[in-house]
């Protein structure tokens, strides 16, 4: 079949499809929805799964985290109120292959500035020791001011904090009220790549502590350095079954829930939740883009019981089984093509909205990935959707003998 031929089939299948616009744009309808669907939440997706593996990555591969709960179960974790005793935080620190332990714990609270209050996180950290380990493993840098001195009541602020919270902006040097007591803001900190982080107080641990009454010697998550030269996953492994053995003596020989993560496996966990997640977007617009074919299969039958006679008359004049088909087909790639190639406009559209409506008031600063391989799949995928979609009726069309279709619509 030569490309003249194939585009004369062409102009005849859009012909019939303007003759029928009203019937045919419906049909693509279907068909724009799921390719719609596709594209937004695939690349909206994908670009925060990128975004989770860059930030996973920026925690340093020799990092581990250890917080009680079983990460399994997240509401065990965040939700339990479980906490490190101080006998755990010593077992960690004196495990082999361990260089420095940062113990941190955090909580909302009420705070007021210029007698507005508000709810914040507020975490406390061992901050005198735990700076070389913040600023040069965690990224932790001062956009403004300067680090607390922790003889004092001096706190330092998320980039967040600074104009979103608050009516009045937060400066350095200005006072603001945390359970009753005064705090002066002497350091505002860059951007720590997370909504949720840059819009926390931090202060040192044992302020932190006096101020919320938390146990002495507590902390809700453990940041361990490992040393260097060390495995990390065999020091992780050391520390987990030293907190076993301590914790069933202490639990009198029942194991408690805890959790020892490397950022390899934080990785690796965040990859797994995406990919369900990207499944699952998969499988939901799976199922609009069969309601489309089918759409575009029932106006296809609907079109070949139209057109019977006028089948019959160009089989009558010497049309091809394989040129009634070709006609046929072409119609149905065309609808499908037409609302894969809107689908992924608009898919377009709203990837890089919400993209840049995360820019201002980001969970995570993350970018929509529209690669040009998703851009190219909504398209190949809408038309050989609507060719497999269209291929029973055109069969049905061709197969046609022009005299029973001239008899049936004398």
């Amino acid at each position: 079949m030569v490309a003249s031929e194939i585009i004369q089939y062409g102009k005849i299948a859009i012909k019939n499809l303007k003759n029928r616009s009203l019937r045919s744009w419906l049909t693509i309808l279907g068909i724009l929805i799921g390719v719609f669907l596709i594209i937004s939440l695939l690349s909206l997706s994908e670009g925060l799964k990128e975004t989770i593996s860059k930030q996973l990555r920026s925690l340093g591969s020799e990092m581990i985290f250890i917080m009680p709960g079983d990460i399994s179960n997240p509401l065990t974790m965040f939700m339990g109120g479980a906490k490190l005793e101080s006998e755990d935080l010593e077992i960690i620190k004196k495990t082999e292959g361990v260089e420095k332990v940062l113990s941190m714990s955090y909580q909302s609270i009420v705070a007021r500035y210029e007698q507005e209050g508000k709810t914040i996180f507020l975490a406390g950290l061992p901050l005198e020791e735990g700076k070389e380990l913040l600023e040069r493993y965690q990224g932790w840098s001062l956009a403004q001011g300067r680090w607390p001195n922790t003889a004092r009541r001096e706190v330092i602020i998320g980039q967040q904090l600074v104009k979103d919270i608050f009516k009045k902006e937060l400066k350095v040097d200005s006072e603001i009220i945390l359970k009753g007591t005064k705090f002066k803001i002497v350091g505002i900190l860059n951007s720590l790549g997370s909504k949720t982080d840059d819009s926390f107080i931090y202060m040192d641990m044992n302020l932190y502590q006096e101020i919320t009454g938390e146990k002495r010697g507590t902390a809700q998550t453990a940041i361990v350095k490992v040393q260097d030269g060390s495995d990390v996953n065999k020091t992780a492994q050391r520390i987990k079954e030293n907190l076993q053995k301590t914790r069933k003596k202490t639990a009198g020989g029942e194991s408690l829930d805890f959790s020892v993560i490397t950022s390899e496996r934080m990785s690796g966990i965040a990859g797994n939740i995406m990919a369900i997640i990207q499944l699952i977007v998969m499988v939901f617009a799976s199922i609009a883009i069969l309601v489309g074919g089918i759409g575009i299969m029932n106006t296809m039958f609907t079109s070949v019981r139209e057109r019977t006679r006028e089948i019959g008359i160009m089989k009558a004049v010497g049309a091809k089984n394989s040129s009634i088909l070709m006609i046929f087909l072409i119609e149905a790639g065309i609808i499908g093509l037409v609302g894969g190639f809107g689908g992924t406009i608009l898919g377009i559209i709203l990837a890089k909205f919400i993209e840049s409506y995360g820019q201002v008031h980001p969970i995570f600063y993350f970018k929509a990935s529209l690669s040009p391989g998703l851009i190219l799949f909504g398209f190949i995928f809408s038309f050989l959707i609507g060719c497999l979609s269209g291929y029973f009726p055109a069969k049905r069309a061709a197969n046609l003998k022009p005299v029973e279709a001239l008899r049936r619509y004398e």
